[in-house]
């Protein structure tokens, strides 16, 4: 299986949902609609480059996603590209969807001239860690959040 790596689009609106769905059920997390609607309204709202969302399509279904959100960088001239969301449908995992959203992001984020691109995961997501430890490198930092 082989995909197609693109923008999302608003005619993506079902197909995106039920991946973005599913990513977060992966995290044990559920949103309201308004959600779902607003992300989606502005991963596809061309006045709104700071956020960006692509997509991996084979055999005319969307089987992953990626979400970007560009901003600046206290340390960096240039602002960063996050990756905030990752998923590839289970069918289509091994496939090299993965891969191929992480690389489109770099090529996105150097086209934008961003000084770089990073992500967070959690510890136990062993299987993406696999194709992250290929890709990129692991920091030693430690994320803390307001309660």
């Amino acid at each position: 299986m082989s995909a197609a790596i693109r923008p999302v689009r608003p005619d993506d609106r079902a197909q995106w949902q039920d991946l973005w769905r599913a990513y977060l059920a992966f995290y044990e997390t559920e949103l309201p609609q308004a959600q779902y609607d607003l992300e989606f309204a502005r991963l596809t709202n061309a006045d709104r480059p700071d956020m960006r969302g692509l997509v991996a399509e084979s055999g005319g279904r969307l089987v992953g996603l990626v979400h970007v959100i560009f901003h600046p960088h206290g340390w960096k001239p240039t602002d960063v590209a996050y990756l905030q969301d990752l998923y590839v449908a289970p069918e289509a995992r091994g496939t090299g969807a993965g891969r191929a959203l992480i690389e489109a992001v770099y090529d996105m984020a150097d086209r934008e001239g961003a000084s770089g691109v990073y992500w967070l995961t959690q510890e136990f997501n062993a299987t993406a860690r696999q194709l992250y430890d290929r890709v990129a490198q692991v920091t030693p930092f430690i994320k803390y959040q307001r309660a």
